[in-house]
């Protein structure tokens, strides 16, 4: 397969409850001042496909080994959106410890703080020359025995790989945040609140800098060892389901 334009860029638009919701004003009380959001959503290459087009079989032949896919209206993820308002989960997890990590590719270093601590005082825009290795991130490092009553009500993309599993790594980051190029294996990624940018590269293609713009029901699948990168545009809670 070829790869003429190197970069692989996306833009999602807002789609059914993410979209009502933000015209509501319900942003499940994490949008940061509006002043402090970045407005660049940038251009969108990604096919997209709704779940009455696209069958398991034609994701598995055209996407699941080889590019990525937008997967549209494909669950409803309405009540576990509810479950992570910011309230929800202050009073749910406030008193919780929360390992965060550092935004740079290999995430040295690891930081234990109570989750309402990490929410009240460290989940704030960032400038965009803020060192990766500068910025604490809240992503992965969940602990799955406190946090299993929420991941039980999401509802994961139904489309899986062969002889795989999906595991599941949740986050909440402030806009102006993101994380630098790697890789590793396939999997979802979908923006529960918030906008996330995603910049891909084929495997084959050394990645020099790159975009996207994800919501509540426009799941992204990347095949495995594709180069990504995001950047939070609002404050995003996000989760992703790594397949193995």
């Amino acid at each position: 397969m070829e790869y003429k334009l190197g970069i692989q860029v996306f833009l999602l638009l807002f789609w059914r409850s993410a979209l009502d919701a933000l015209l509501s004003g319900n942003d499940g009380g994490w949008s940061s001042n509006s002043e402090y959001s970045l407005t660049d959503e940038g251009p969108c290459n990604i096919d997209i496909w709704d779940k009455a087009s696209l069958s398991h079989r034609q994701f598995i032949q055209q996407y699941a080994y080889s590019k990525p896919v937008i997967l549209k209206g494909f669950s409803d993820n309405t009540k576990f959106q509810f479950l992570c308002s910011k309230s929800s989960l202050l009073q749910e997890y406030g008193e919780r410890m929360v390992r965060l990590s550092t935004a740079n590719t290999y995430s040295y270093r690891k930081v234990d703080v109570r989750f309402e601590e990490f929410v009240d005082l460290l989940l704030r825009p960032q400038s965009l020359d803020t060192l990766g290795s500068d910025t604490l991130y809240f992503f992965g490092d969940n602990n799955f025995s406190e946090w299993r009553a929420l991941f039980e009500n999401y509802k994961a993309p139904r489309y899986m790989l062969p002889h795989t599993t999906g595991a599941y790594s949740f986050g909440i980051a402030g806009p102006g945040t993101g994380v630098p190029f790697h890789w590793h294996g396939p999997g979802y990624s979908e923006v529960i609140y918030g906008r996330k940018r995603w910049f891909l590269y084929p495997p084959e293609k050394a990645p020099h800098f790159h975009p996207n713009y994800t919501t509540l029901s426009w799941v992204l699948y990347f095949p495995d060892r594709w180069w990504h990168a995001t950047l939070n545009l609002d404050t995003s809670v996000f989760i992703s389901t790594f397949l193995g």
